[in-house]
């Protein structure tokens, strides 16, 4: 119990201001998670686990820490949302990987795929607004909306092996960032400036790795008793 108090209330002191180290660690958990699903290793889905348990004590501000502190109910539930879908991925990677192949193989996800996740991430962003605003997430609700919406189908895109899935990331982002800072989470905020950069190079890595795939060629000879 002491020790649960004691990461529950350390702060990190940087100029003026602090950070929560429950934040600091929880993002190096995330950012260990993305440099192993970028090395396609099925230890990125427990690692980044234990970083979104303890994110979402973070954006659940007012229930685990001080009552002025901003409720992010798209990033909180955010979280949640990377356990079940975590769960999922790191099933299928591992099931892939224990019958001889790799944990998971890049490929492009295909036009009809794409027109669908452009369509889930606006029409759920509009959906989701309103059920956030009612719940009272900070403002602009939209922008909270956006990343939780972005980041579910991110997950699943890595769980399948598109290649796209970086790309979302970056969406993702370049709306969280802004978000972040306004909403005073400076550790995350941060941490998703760097991590926008490293999506960047994680998509090429993939991309790359899509390209040296071989097919997989029949090598037995056919059975002359089966014709």
């Amino acid at each position: 119990m002491d020790f649960l108090q004691w990461l529950f209330e350390a702060r990190i002191p940087v100029g003026n201001g602090s950070l929560l180290l429950r934040e600091v660690v929880g993002n190096v958990f995330g950012l260990l998670s993305a440099f192993g699903g970028m090395r396609r290793r099925v230890w990125a889905w427990p690692v980044g686990i234990i970083g979104n348990v303890l994110l979402l004590t973070v954006f659940l501000g007012s229930l685990f820490g001080a009552a002025s502190a901003a409720n992010l109910l798209g990033q909180a539930g955010r979280q949640v949302m990377f356990i079940a879908v975590s769960i999922y991925g790191w099933r299928r990677w591992r099931a892939s990987r224990d019958h001889g192949g790799q944990a998971v193989e890049p490929r492009w996800a295909g036009t009809r795929a794409r027109l669908g996740m452009v369509s889930f991430m606006i029409v759920g962003t509009f959906a989701l607004t309103p059920l956030f605003r009612m719940l009272g997430s900070y403002e602009p609700v939209w922008a909270d909306a956006w990343t939780f919406v972005g980041s579910l189908l991110a997950t699943y895109g890595m769980a399948k092996g598109w290649v796209e899935f970086w790309l979302v990331w970056v969406a993702v982002d370049i709306v969280g960032v802004p978000l972040l800072f306004s909403a005073g989470y400076y550790a995350s905020a941060f941490m998703y400036v760097f991590y926008g950069a490293f999506t960047l190079v994680g998509f090429f890595v993939w991309a790359r790795a899509q390209r040296a795939e071989k097919p997989r060629i029949e090598t037995l000879l056919p059975d002359p008793t089966l014709r």
